[in-house]
């Protein structure tokens, strides 16, 4: 099984550089403003997008995604009009890397064999389940790898070298690394803590890792793009986004354009990285 995520990394590799993954709430601040948005994200520099499945009670996610997602579920956002979303996206873009990440949940409720279908039919490539632990794989994870998706797993700075084999085993994709101990925009990364760990882990892996929670600007982008095979930015584009709507949390003129433009300067910082290697 080959997918685009796999594809991706390896045209990446063969580049020199480090993948830049952004992240955005589906259905946030609305379904048509979120599709431009997606939309414009490749345009602007993403090498991976991951693509938030709104959630009542998000346990990872910090005060920015958590009102990210509540303002897609108050304008009735679903994983269904989630998958609508993708779909619609593909119509443009069958290239670019699309991860769904999210909570077990929702997935749970709408079935797991319907879901999986109906992700693989829309054009999703991954998924980040973040509150399902390597002991329930095979509630979501052996049959998600079956119908031909990556299903990545979180690492954290607490994941010592007696459980990463067990966090590794149905792992594909990448590797998604935590940076800090805590929430999604609660503290900046530490790239040179984060050097040691991604050595750590590549000791047990041969898959790409990518590094999120508390990158925020493109000179940390960079940073951490030295160190590992990919930066992960959400919290950032998601404020970008919060602070272009109006009074009444509804998009404006502006709002495509700030998440657009701030991708555009993030993208810059992880190709730099590159430039620095060479």
């Amino acid at each position: 099984m080959t997918t685009r995520i796999d594809t991706r990394f390896a045209e990446l590799k063969s580049q020199g550089r480090a993948a830049f993954v952004t992240y955005v709430m589906a259905g946030d601040p609305d379904p048509a403003t979120s599709l431009e948005i997606v939309k414009a994200l490749p345009k602007s520099g993403a090498d991976v997008i991951e693509l938030g499945i709104p959630f009542t009670d998000p346990m990872a996610d910090g005060p920015s995604i958590q009102a990210a997602g509540l303002r897609a579920l108050k304008i009735g956002m679903t994983l269904k009009k989630t998958l609508e979303l993708v779909r619609d996206f593909r119509k443009d873009d069958n290239v670019t890397p699309l991860v769904l990440m999210g909570y077990y949940n929702p997935i749970y409720i709408y079935g797991v064999d319907k879901f999986l279908a109906d992700a693989k039919t829309a054009g999703v490539d991954g998924l980040i389940i973040v509150d399902l632990p390597p002991e329930e794989d095979d509630e979501l994870c052996i049959p998600a790898l079956k119908a031909g998706l990556n299903f990545i797993r979180l690492a954290t700075p607490t994941t010592d070298d007696k459980r990463l084999p067990a966090v590794l085993a149905n792992t594909s994709g990448f590797v998604y690394y935590v940076s800090i101990a805590g929430i999604t925009g609660a503290a900046a990364a530490d790239a040179s803590a984060v050097g040691e760990a991604v050595a750590r882990i590549k000791r047990h892996t041969r898959l790409p890792i990518c590094v999120g929670f508390g990158i925020r600007t493109p000179e940390a982008a960079r940073a951490i793009a030295e160190k590992a095979d990919g930066s992960v930015v959400g919290t950032a584009l998601v404020d970008a986004l919060k602070n272009s709507l109006d009074a009444e949390g509804r998009a404006t003129a502006k709002t495509v354009n700030a998440v657009a433009e701030l991708t555009a300067a993030l993208a810059q910082g992880v190709k730099g990285a590159q430039q620095a290697a060479e």
